[in-house]
């Protein structure tokens, strides 16, 4: 407040102007003057607040500027130092209400994301089952779902919903390997779903962390600690009470979900083996997209090859095949494939690795759940024993694995 008086000091002889008339004063009067006498006052404003209280003195001092309006009550007004203080309370208040709103929104967003991914499995799994019961020829309907995927990425790039990459050679040729055996993963498991009950299958799927174990360990030297291989135990075994006990067990089934998990665990221990630096800043969704129009062109010629042009309207008339349904049907398996996977990676860009893989084992209690009431598929007690135990297995092994092994001392 002195500063602000010495400000002003420059000016003072004007106050002297209300001993003349009003045209002498107002002769008098040079603005020039006043604005050079307020240039120094621009470096206490340079707060917000005081920005605040700089706009509000110009609109008090100015409108009329009679002499008596040019005092230094606009600085020194309670008023002003109230509404200061209620501005200030305002937007501290306001900060306070809109953190919790912002948390409340990202929780419901993610809830949601797991809703649809946990949605889009149920579908798929569903949908893809009842189509290979009717078309048992899963190269073909792997490669639909991966050309169906591929149209939504590039309907994805060119409406600008998502940015269009730029992929030099270096990055195809790494992201080559990982689209080979993604490709691969997804075969071996519609093999298995149109040979087995959906959910005996994901009951085999549940193993996934063996394999994964095993090639970590293998190829980056990542030797597992005591509590990952114990909890290994569980999963193992309880696979193994649900094989000997499952009434749609056929070895090719069993096999195909096997050779599923080992090339589903490939590709993430090759996309930390083998990817280039640029490779680095691209995104899971993107790195996603292009991996599933790589696939598209990896398994159309092996699948003509392997079961010929299977898919054509007449193909399926001659066959006794209902064409409109098995068409609706492959379409919303394909759909939901694609989606569920690009929301399991948007889910992966939010939370961390464990909340994510505890998140799949609950996926895959959904899906086993929701295939057996929908397909009425006969469950044992003594099956039903198995897949809890390897589900239970699994969850655990979720836990453990962020237990970091002790550094040996000297």
């Amino acid at each position: 407040m002195q500063t602000a008086a010495f400000t002003l000091s420059p000016s003072l002889p004007l106050l002297k102007s209300r001993r003349l008339s009003a045209h002498s004063s107002t002769l008098r009067f040079a603005p020039t003057r006043v604005s050079a006498s307020l240039k120094p006052t621009t470096a206490l404003t340079s707060s917000a607040n005081d920005a605040d209280l700089s706009a509000s003195l110009s609109r008090r001092s100015w409108s009329g500027f009679s002499s008596s309006d040019f005092k230094l009550r606009p600085w020194t007004s309670p008023a002003l130092d109230r509404s200061r203080f209620e501005v200030a309370a305002a937007a501290e208040s306001s900060g306070e209400t809109a953190e919790p709103k912002s948390s409340l929104f990202k929780t419901l967003e993610l809830g949601s994301l797991f809703g649809l991914w946990y949605l889009f499995n149920i579908y798929f799994n569903i949908y893809n089952k009842q189509v290979l019961k009717v078309f048992p020829y899963p190269a073909t309907v792997t490669g639909i779902q991966f050309a169906v995927g591929s149209v939504v990425v590039m309907l994805m790039w060119g409406l600008n919903l998502y940015k269009k990459p730029k992929i030099s050679g270096a990055q195809l040729a790494a992201i080559l390997p990982l689209a080979v055996v993604h490709t691969l993963g997804n075969l071996f498991t519609n093999m298995s779903l149109g040979k087995v009950a959906v959910s005996f299958t994901h009951t085999i799927k549940a193993t996934e962390p063996f394999f994964s174990v095993i090639l970590s360990a293998m190829f980056l030297g990542e030797i597992p600690t005591p509590w990952v291989v114990a909890s290994l135990i569980p999963i193992i075994g309880g696979v193994g009470l649900a094989s000997v006990t499952e009434a749609s067990f056929n070895w090719a089934g069993f096999w195909s979900a096997m050779a599923s998990n080992l090339t589903n665990q490939s590709r993430n221990v090759l996309s930390k083996k083998v990817m280039v630096k640029n490779e680095a800043s691209m995104d899971n969704i993107t790195l996603f997209s292009i991996i599933t129009v790589m696939s598209f062109f990896l398994l159309t010629p092996v699948a003509i090859f392997l079961e010929g042009v299977k898919f054509t309207p007449a193909a399926m008339t001659s066959a006794g095949l209902n064409l409109n349904q098995l068409y609706v049907r492959s379409l919303i398996a394909a759909l939901c494939f694609h989606a569920y996977q690009q929301v399991s990676y948007m889910i992966l860009q939010r939370v961390s690795p464990v909340t994510h893989s505890v998140g799949n084992c609950v996926k895959r209690v959904v899906v086993i759940v929701s295939s057996v009431i929908f397909f009425k598929t006969p469950v044992s007690p003594i099956n039903s024993l198995g897949t809890g135990i390897a589900l239970a297995g699994v969850f655990l092994y979720s836990r453990v694995k962020r237990i970091k092994a002790k550094p040996k001392t000297a």
